[in-house]
């Protein structure tokens, strides 16, 4: 079973609620799940929303097991089924019309190292934030850091940001591989740095990852709900080492850094 099947049969048994939040450039559903309580403004999860770290949608499954003591969260465990199916099975899930463009751009037909969507869109750098003035950002089909033809271009951030505007959360997490650390700051400052900080510091006790800056990034799902929306966000890049993608044979290692991540954040945000 593939990590979009275990991700729909895990949806098609949920007996909480849970939502189709839109639809993948292929077509693919994407799910999202409630747990917790509706008791103030929720958390939002998301995961793998780059490809190959499609391992992430694992974890997601596991917050949704978990469950919270504290408040309501929805979580999202596959932001990006196109571009998972493609690093975890190769092209031949990508509709027949697509696979040789998306074999062109790759250079090959090895994708295992694919982070972006079917549209060969890196998700992540495709929303409203200081978009494309990036460091690493691209312009034209990549398997990687390609920014889009503007900003909100692909049906995966369209249906992310109008669904977090939706249910206007009180802080974002988006999950990724690797590194062990943290990013959450965006050019914000003052009291808001301050308290962003302070609930950064939780998720790095409940993980052990430490904290950490990309200052030459733009145009992330963090960034926007920063800089736009003024709420905390964090990008956890879960897995200390290991070599891109990250396998199944590394999902004990990570539940046992991450599985009490999103209950602590929870806690402390009362």
């Amino acid at each position: 079973m593939n990590v979009y099947e275990q991700v729909a049969a895990f949806y098609r048994a949920f007996r909480g609620e849970k939502r189709i939040i839109g639809e993948s450039a292929f077509g693919r559903d994407l799910f999202a799940f409630f747990i917790g309580s509706h008791d103030g403004a929720p958390l939002l999860s998301q995961a793998a929303i780059h490809g190959r770290e499609w391992i992430t949608g694992l974890i997601a499954l596991t917050h949704v097991r978990r469950g919270l003591a504290h408040g309501g969260a929805w979580v999202i465990p596959l932001m990006n089924p196109d571009g998972a199916l493609l690093s975890e099975t190769g092209p031949r899930s990508a509709p027949m019309n697509a696979q040789n463009f998306l074999k062109t751009v790759n250079g090959g037909t090895d994708f295992s190292l694919w982070k972006a969507n079917g549209n060969a869109v890196d998700l992540n750098v495709n929303f409203p934030a200081r978009w494309g003035t990036g460091a690493a950002n691209v312009f034209s089909p990549s398997p990687e850091n390609y920014v889009g033809e503007s900003p909100l271009s692909e049906p995966e951030s369209r249906a992310l940001a109008a669904f977090t505007l939706e249910v206007a959360p009180k802080a974002t997490v988006s999950w990724h591989t690797k590194g062990g650390e943290i990013y959450w700051e965006f050019y914000q400052r003052g009291a808001r740095k301050r308290r962003d900080r302070k609930l950064a510091e939780v998720l790095s006790k409940s993980t052990k990852y430490p904290l950490s800056s990309a200052p030459n990034s733009a145009g992330g799902y963090k960034d926007w709900c920063v800089e736009t929306l003024k709420i905390p966000a964090f990008t956890v890049e879960a897995a200390r080492t290991g070599v891109h993608p990250i396998g199944r044979d590394a999902l004990g290692g990570l539940l046992g850094e991450t599985s009490e991540a999103l209950f602590d954040l929870s806690a402390a945000m009362g």
